[in-house]
């Protein structure tokens, strides 16, 4: 009798990783010789899993966006772990943006990635728990294949694959 093999696809933010990003990008900013005495705010609110970002003007913002999602590129997270869900204007003259931090996969998206995954007519089952899915299957073929099909989706959530046995 084979053995069956299996894996978890989940949306799981490494939430030191991102506190890691956040510090790097605000060290940055204050070095930065273009944000010299103007605000420059990054805050964490880690109850409600979210990120403001707060700046003097729509460039300074978009600008320390940028430094953030590059340092979170570095420390080795998918960009798409961040969703921009609001842009606004801020107390002083600032403008603020306020990005969630994806952390589940959804269940619409849950079963589009099971629906994807059945479509590949590889021997394998996909069944989703909670906010993860776990795919089996007898061969470490096909599971592998279907982490590479996946990974060339693009999908607008992160995807992270665990517990690979």
């Amino acid at each position: 009798m084979a053995k069956e093999h299996s894996f978890d696809i989940s949306a799981k933010a490494d939430m030191q990783e991102i506190k890691n990003a956040i510090q790097q990008a605000q060290k940055e900013a204050e070095n930065r010789y273009d944000f010299k005495g103007l605000v420059k705010e990054i805050t964490l609110n880690e109850k409600a899993k979210t990120i403001t970002v707060t700046s003097s003007s729509d460039n300074k913002l978009d600008a320390l966006i940028d430094i953030l999602i590059g340092k979170i590129i570095k420390r080795g997270l998918d960009p798409k772990v961040l969703k921009e869900t609001s842009r606004e204007d801020a107390s002083g003259g600032t403008r603020r943006a306020v990005f969630a931090i994806v952390d589940a996969i959804a269940k619409e998206d849950a079963k589009r990635i099971v629906k994807e995954i059945k479509g590949l007519k590889l021997k394998v089952q996909a069944a989703i728990q909670g906010d993860e899915i776990r795919v089996s299957g007898k061969s470490l073929d096909d599971l592998q294949a279907v982490m590479a099909h996946l990974k060339s989706l693009d999908l607008d959530f992160p995807i992270n694959f665990g517990n690979y046995r």
